[in-house]
């Protein structure tokens, strides 16, 4: 009983979540397998942002449990933002759950397997589920491992805070992930020594408001946050080559992080800058503290800083009670951004939020047409961007097979998918590509030097 699949839906942090609990079993003595049929522990890391993520991992759930009447020694574990927000209530539809893991106990997951296997191994009764969603002090200094492969790493997530202080009012993650707290500097610096160390090339810094890091416990200098001063100090590291971040808060865009773009090289030109909606009433119901007047200003400070930088972003259509008219100023704004990549969503009620009690919630039919209207805005721009792209060359980072396994897929700075013939001994390089081919979401070139490709 020692193989382990897990599934993760959500974000990057959900992702990081996962290789780090997945690190922490491998250290245990665990096998970490890719098919979920090979497990004898599944563990699924969940997502609370829309309601439809919470059905999509409680089907999945019911849909596994059938296999502990073929199998009683099976274990089955629901992590993450879900089980922080559910808690033991998940038990009242799925009783043979083994363990409710929160957002603040991933480090303890090894510690409750092993438990259950002692328990299975004296063949002792195993008893009620676990169920641990309490909050812990220091536990965003416990996401720091990272899973060891054959296959070469290339890029990596680093997280460097958790947590939410900021209350939207459509927004559960303050639920789920709890206040806001930062890692000390030193440690997140020291990990990605370490990842640059065995050949990771490109970072990305992780946190709930990531531009919010160490605002409490570290000091500007000469104006520059404490944010910048981090993303100063993973610059200086001999071997990372791109430095990325996600999820930031308009609200921390001032000048320092601006001017970073400008002077610091590694600092990959582009940005996911979420918007929410162009409307300032929609803005004000969701407690977002900007303006759609600033919103635009920080992206046109942006571009005068770097005009080649690409843009992604999250909106959210049909918060209630907007209008047709908040709708067409979301989607102006959304037009004149410009934007590479976004996501959008339908506004969908998350219980113990404020937006739960407000009165005006629209019809799916609204939500849907809007929704449509800003994907076809979104396709014509991306379309356009990437066509922009043909017959330019473009620094990309080989990062493996792709799909097919017939060809290599690749990063540009701008985070735009790249499709090319290469050499294995390639993945992990920065190569120039020639952009022979593009389509709305991938581009497709060639290498320029001769005699690297296959």
């Amino acid at each position: 009983m020692n193989r382990v699949y897990i599934k993760t839906y959500g974000c990057q942090m959900n992702e990081r979540d996962s290789e780090a609990v997945a690190a922490m079993l491998r250290g245990r003595g665990y096998r970490i397998v890719s098919a979920e049929d090979d497990c004898d522990i599944m563990l699924l890391n969940t997502c609370s942002v829309r309601d439809a993520a919470e059905q999509k991992a409680l089907g999945k759930a019911a849909y596994v449990t059938h296999r502990k009447k073929k199998d009683p020694d099976f274990v089955l574990g629901i992590l993450g933002c879900m089980a922080q927000n559910r808690g033991a209530s998940i038990l009242e539809q799925l009783p043979d759950v083994d363990l409710i893991i929160g957002t603040q106990k991933f480090h303890q997951v090894p510690d409750y397997l092993d438990n259950l296997r002692a328990a299975r191994d004296a063949g002792l009764p195993i008893g009620s589920s676990i169920v641990d969603i309490d909050e812990e002090a220091g536990s965003q200094n416990t996401i720091r491992e990272h899973l060891e492969t054959e296959e070469k790493q290339v890029s990596a997530f680093v997280s460097i805070q958790q947590g939410c202080n900021m209350s939207c009012h459509f927004c559960i993650v303050p639920k789920t992930r709890g206040d806001e707290r930062s890692r000390p500097m030193d440690e997140i610096v020291a990990e990605c020594r370490t990842l640059a160390a065995r050949g990771v090339k490109e970072i990305t810094l992780l946190g709930q408001i990531v531009t919010s890091y160490g605002r409490r416990d570290y000091v500007h200098t000469d104006g520059v946050s404490p944010f910048v001063q981090l993303i100063e100090k993973v610059h200086a590291i001999e071997g990372i080559e791109r430095i990325r971040f996600t999820s930031p808060h308009p609200r921390g865009f001032k000048q320092d992080l601006v001017d970073a773009y400008g002077r610091l090289p590694k600092l990959c030109e582009y940005v996911h800058l979420p918007m929410q909606s162009g409307s300032d009433t929609i803005l004000r119901a969701m407690n977002r503290p900007y303006s759609s007047a600033r919103y635009k200003e920080i992206v046109d400070s942006l571009r005068a800083v770097r005009p080649d930088m690409y843009f992604s972003t999250d909106v959210i259509v049909g918060f209630p009670g907007e209008t047709e008219e908040d709708f067409q100023q979301t989607k102006a704004l959304f037009e004149a951004c410009n934007f590479d990549m976004a996501y959008i969503f339908k506004y969908s009620i998350r219980t113990g939020t404020v937006a739960e009690e407000l009165e005006d919630q629209l019809p799916d039919a609204v939500k849907e047409r809007r929704n449509q209207e800003l994907l076809d805005v979104l396709r014509a721009n991306s379309a356009r961007r990437n066509q922009s792209l043909v017959g330019t060359t473009m620094e990309v980072l080989i990062e493996g097979p792709d799909k097919t396994g017939q060809h290599f897929t690749g990063r540009t700075r701008g985070n735009r998918v790249v499709i090319v013939d290469a050499d294995p001994r390639l993945v992990g390089e920065l190569v120039p590509v020639s952009i022979s081919r593009a389509t709305i979401s991938t581009l497709y070139g060639e290498l320029v030097l001769e005699g690297v490709g296959a």
